[in-house]
Parts: C-alpha cells; sequence; structure tokens
C-alpha cells in the first residue's frame, strides 16, 4: 500500500506592482480632454506610488507526520494445505490466534459461502466439504496521528455522478461563468414572479437568485486581482468623485468583470443601474452579488425576448430617477430610449458605445440627423481594437469550442467569415492548433492581409460542403443563410464570434419539417429529414461570452477605457463635443496601456529633449497621430 503525503505549501509572496504616471506635468488640460479627466489620469497628491495590497503571511510548515505502529501478524494455518485443495476466495478472516472449526463451515452451506466473498477472506476446502483457513498475510499501513480524526469529519455521503454525465456536462459545468452555482440552483419560476429582498431590505432589482451573493462576491473579488489599470483609478480618481452626480443607465455583459467597472463608477461618485446586453451571458451569482450591494440589476441567465426588453424598462422607466449617461454595448439601450423615451435625452449628456454594432447605428443616427448627444465610439480605441477584439478572441475562441463540443481542431477545416480584429484572433488561435482556415471577407485590403498570414481567401460556398466548423465575425446579417445551412455537412459547428445574433439565419431553422434536439447548455442539433445534423451553438448568439469566459485582463482594458471616456463626456464643457460621433482622445489610449504595462515587469524607454524635438513630440505623448493605424 502506497501512501502520498501532501504538505502546506508556503503562500507564495505577491509582488508589488509600481503603476508609473505617464501624465504630462503640465496641468493645462490637453485639447479635446475635460479636466476631470486629466484629474483621474493623475496620482493623487502626496500618495506616491499606488501600493497593492500586501500578501498573506504564509502558513507555518505543517508537521511531520506520526508513524503509529503497525499491526501484529495474524498467525499463519498450523499445517500448510493437503494437495488438491480447492481455493476459494473469499472468507471471513478469523480472530488473532484462533483457527476456525471446520464443522461450523460447511461448503453446502450458502449463508457461508456468501459471508465469505462479502468478507474478503480465503479459505480452503477439502474434499469432504469442511473448511479451513488459509494462510493470512496483512500488509501494513502507516497511519497519520490525525488521519481517523480527519476522514470522520468527512460528509458521510457522497453523491456519486456517471462517467458519461461527467464528459458531457464537464464543458458547461466546470467554469465559473456558466457555473455550478448558476445551474444547480435554477427552477422553473420566472425571476419576474418573484419578490426578493436583499439584506438592506431593499427590492429594486430583478437577479435569478440573491442567495447567490457570497459566491458573485468572491468571484469580484478574484476578477479584481487581473484588473488593475481599473483598481488604479479608483483608488486614484475617487477622492475628487469625477463622476459625482453622475446617473448612468449601462447595458453590457453582466460578469464579475463589469461588476468591478459598475462599483469603480459608484467609487467615482455616480449612481447606476444596469440591464445585461445579451440573454445569455449574465452570470447569476455576479447579478445577485451586485444586488445585494445595492445596486439596481435586472438580469439573469437564460431571459426571453419580452424580458430582455423588460429588464432595459425596468432599469430606465423609474420613478423619480433619470439617467444623464448611457453606457451601452450593442445599442440596444440607446434604441429602447429613442423609441420609448425621447425626451429622457434632454438631459442625458452623452452615450458611451463599445461594439461594432452599437457604432454602426449611431453613425446611422448621425448620418440622418436623429443623433441627439454627443457619442463616444469606444470600439474604434487602440486599446479596445487590439487588445479586446484581437487578443481576447484568440484565446476565448477555443474556449468556448472546446466546452461546447470537447472536439479536436487538429486537422480540422474551417472558415472564418471577416478578417477584421475578431477574426484575425480566431483565424490565428485555429492555425496553431493545425487547424485548416478558410477565410471569406469583402474588404480587398483585409482580404490581402488574410492572404499575406497564410490563409486561402474563398467565398462561403465554395467551402460551405466540406468544412468542420463554421465561424463568423462579421457584425453584419444574413452571412450564414439557409442555403448554407442546407449545404452543410453532417456534424458541422456553426457558430458566431460578432456582437449581434443576426449573423447566422437561425430563424430560418425553426419550421416543421426541422427538429432542435438539446444536447447540453448552449448546445442544439437541428436535424433534417434525412437524418443530417448540424451543431448550433448559443443559438447564434456570442459564442464566447455565452458558452465559456473571456479573459479578466483584457476586459480590465476595455473597462478602463470606458470609465475614462464617461468621466470625459460627462465634465467636458458645453460646447466641446457636438452631436456626433468622436474617438477616445489618443492620449486616454495612451494611459490605459501605460496602466497595464507594470503587470508585465515591463519598462518603457524614455525620450531624450533631443529625440523629442526631432521627432515634433512631447515627451510624455502622445506619440503617434491620430490617424496612425496600429
Amino acid at each position: 500500500m502506497s501512501v502520498q503525503v501532501v504538505s502546506a505549501a508556503a503562500a507564495a509572496k505577491v509582488p508589488e506592482v509600481e503603476l508609473k504616471d505617464l501624465s504630462p506635468p503640465d496641468p493645462v488640460p490637453p485639447l479635446g480632454m475635460s479636466s476631470a479627466a486629466v484629474a483621474a489620469m493623475a496620482p493623487p497628491a502626496g500618495a506616491g506610488e499606488p501600493e497593492t495590497p500586501a500578501a498573506a503571511p504564509a502558513p507555518a510548515p505543517a508537521s511531520a507526520p506520526v508513524l503509529a505502529p503497525a499491526p501484529a501478524l495474524a498467525p499463519a494455518a498450523e499445517r500448510p494445505p493437503a494437495p488438491g485443495l480447492a481455493t476459494l476466495s473469499p472468507a471471513t478472516a478469523p480472530p488473532a490466534g484462533k483457527v476456525p472449526q471446520a464443522s461450523a463451515m460447511k461448503r453446502s452451506d450458502p449463508h457461508h459461502q456468501h459471508q465469505r466473498h462479502r468478507d474478503g477472506g480465503e479459505a480452503l476446502v477439502s474434499p469432504d466439504g469442511t473448511v479451513t483457513e488459509a494462510p493470512r498475510t496483512v500488509k501494513k499501513q502507516i497511519q497519520f496521528a490525525d488521519q481517523k480524526q480527519e476522514f470522520n469529519k468527512r460528509p458521510t455521503k457522497i453523491g456519486r455522478r456517471s462517467l458519461s454525465r461527467s464528459i458531457s456536462q464537464s464543458s458547461t459545468d466546470s467554469y465559473s461563468s456558466a457555473a455550478s452555482y448558476t445551474d444547480s440552483s435554477d427552477d422553473e419560476t420566472s425571476p419576474r414572479d418573484k419578490q426578493q429582498k436583499n439584506s438592506k431590505g431593499s427590492s429594486d432589482f430583478c437577479v435569478k437568485n440573491i442567495k447567490q451573493a457570497e459566491f458573485g462576491r468572491r468571484e469580484i473579488e478574484i476578477a479584481e486581482q487581473e484588473m488593475p489599470a481599473l483598481m488604479a483609478l479608483r483608488k486614484r480618481a475617487q477622492g475628487e468623485k469625477p463622476l459625482a452626480g453622475a446617473k448612468i443607465v449601462g447595458c453590457t455583459h453582466i460578469t464579475a468583470q463589469t461588476a468591478v467597472l459598475m462599483e469603480t463608477l459608484s467609487a467615482l461618485g455616480a449612481q447606476c443601474r444596469w440591464a445585461a446586453c445579451n440573454i445569455y451571458s449574465t452570470l447569476n451569482e455576479v447579478a445577485a452579488a451586485l444586488a445585494e450591494s445595492g445596486f439596481p440589476v435586472f438580469a439573469w441567465k437564460g431571459e426571453s425576448e419580452d424580458d430582455f426588453w423588460w429588464c432595459i424598462d425596468r432599469c430606465v422607466n423609474v420613478e423619480g430617477w433619470q439617467p444623464n449617461m448611457i453606457l451601452d454595448d450593442g445599442g440596444d439601450l440607446t434604441h429602447w430610449i429613442y423609441k420609448k423615451y425621447p425626451n429622457m435625452f434632454k438631459k442625458i449628456k452623452g452615450i458611451v458605445e463599445e461594439s461594432v454594432t452599437g457604432v454602426h447605428r449611431l453613425y446611422q443616427l448621425s448620418k440622418a440627423g436623429k443623433l441627439c448627444v454627443p457619442a463616444m465610439n469606444v470600439n474604434d480605441s487602440v486599446t479596445k481594437q487590439k487588445f479586446d477584439n484581437l487578443y481576447c478572441c484568440r484565446e476565448s475562441i477555443l474556449d468556448g469550442l472546446k466546452r461546447t463540443t470537447d472536439m479536436m481542431f487538429g486537422g480540422k477545416q474551417v472558415v472564418v467569415c471577416g478578417y477584421g480584429e475578431v477574426g484575425k484572433g480566431c483565424c490565428a488561435a485555429l492555425k496553431a492548433m493545425g487547424s485548416i482556415v478558410y477565410v471569406t471577407e469583402i474588404d480587398p485590403i483585409c482580404a490581402l492581409q488574410a492572404c499575406m498570414d497564410g490563409f486561402r481567401l474563398v467565398k462561403l460556398n465554395e467551402v460551405i460542403r466540406q468544412v468542420d466548423i463554421v465561424i463568423t465575425c462579421t457584425g453584419n446579417k444574413n452571412v450564414v443563410t439557409r442555403e448554407h445551412l442546407d449545404r452543410m455537412k453532417n456534424s458541422c459547428i456553426v457558430c458566431n464570434m460578432g456582437h449581434s445574433n443576426t449573423e447566422i439565419d437561425v430563424a430560418s431553422l425553426r419550421t416543421p419539417e426541422l427538429t432542435w434536439e438539446r444536447v447540453r447548455s448552449q448546445v442544439d442539433h437541428v436535424i433534417w429529414p434525412d437524418g443530417k445534423r448540424i451543431v448550433l451553438l448559443a443559438e447564434g448568439r456570442l459564442l464566447n461570452l455565452s458558452c465559456s469566459t473571456v479573459p479578466t485582463f483584457v476586459l480590465s482594458i476595455t473597462a478602463t477605457t470606458q470609465a475614462l471616456a464617461l468621466i470625459e463626456l460627462y465634465n467636458a464643457p458645453e460646447g466641446r463635443y457636438k452631436q456626433d460621433v468622436y474617438l477616445l482622445p489618443k492620449k486616454m489610449d495612451e494611459y490605459v496601456a501605460s496602466l497595464h504595462l507594470p503587470t508585465f515587469d515591463a519598462h518603457l524607454t524614455e525620450l531624450t529633449d533631443e529625440q523629442a524635438k526631432y521627432l515634433g513630440l512631447n515627451k510624455n505623448g502622445p506619440f503617434k497621430p491620430n490617424y496612425y493605424r496600429y
């Protein structure tokens, strides 16, 4: 018997992170930035460099195990077994020092045979039917002094789970976003029909289960560790409260990372009300934690379309509270206010939009002359495009596909529709895993980039019969039509990495001749009359946030950009921004990036006075013109 001893390891000491202030010494706000935004980017007076929390003291090393004396060996039988005796296994082990009487154990007694088999001993049966004890050897055992006590503390009943369930549900049960807390406590009652209150007596929220708040709080605390820039911004600017008086209504993915953003906005002085921009991406435990903290949150995983718009309306239509800032992801919140409450725009100072779909809608409103307030296009800021869209999707596409399908990527044929930043990230990840990747594209510049990166540029019709996976990344509509779906091979996987759920024509699949079969969470088989089936993920909605998670560190970059955009629009003097769509000032992009460099122990090179003069730059930036393409 082998024994494995595991001792407690000393806790690793967390290195201190220094956030280097790159703000220019000149107190005059640069062009295109409000004084509040500049103040948020400056360190607090007398505070010096921001500090990181001290690491917890290392636990004392575990004491050496105490070895208990091994039990004495049981005596062997007095005589060796006679030739020709049959061996039975198992038999009842006799007490030490005693030999069982043959007459007491007859072979013809089924009870004794069963008893011997159950107890795990061994016996010898002679031709006349009598049974004698076989020689027994007791293995030496090592016992720790506290072993018995520790085992006694364990639950006596352990739930059993079959291997098939473990395999089929491991990809949807074992991650924080779909979470064991989210699915295990689901019931059939709609949150809209529940009467829930938090510990403070407030009922101004609607979540799946307020009792999950403790678990959600733990997830938020974990996310804070991977969002250094947002935490630094919270520390530097909370004294001045640059968002004091701001009433922000938000519609984004409600995840642990969003919770850190919301609590940062609150620390900076804002009041927030929030709904989800996606019916599948909400983490129920995080929504419960926010509601417990006093945030009016209206969201839960698995909302219906009616629930989706009801939640948005509950955020906006509140007696005695009217928003003056909008933080949107996809444009649904902005659309709802325009449709239902257009008079609210008289008091709204600006809109901050982070998705390509929402930005497209804003530009349409601006072109039609219907945009009533200034809007900040966060999606096209460098920190969003190059980090959230590219690097985030490069990692999360594999995560989402693995958790839902458990498939191997090596040798699979994949077509990626669109070669923007999201498409570039998806293609790079799949190529690195050994997949054969095709690309479709309408833009000749992006198409040429795909060719130079080693991908074959095709039309979707040319490869639709042979590919194993179809991924859309365009933000457009009807990229994959019913005609394409009809021609796909059996078991082809279809998913979407763009924000909008219009890229795959899912509505055309809801017809009587096709059968829908739910395989696991967010995975459906759509079966044709001839038996062919496709695997549809998240019903055509955003794959990574619906079926898995995204890297917290990347979301820190986006969330910090959103916070600075809100500060800038809210504090901008009247007349600085017209009723149009604007990009974030370059200086803010650089500042957001600089806040994340200490995580990598990165050291920026500083220009000399001579070099700065030669290039015509300020030593503290911005270092690139607005037209520069990174």
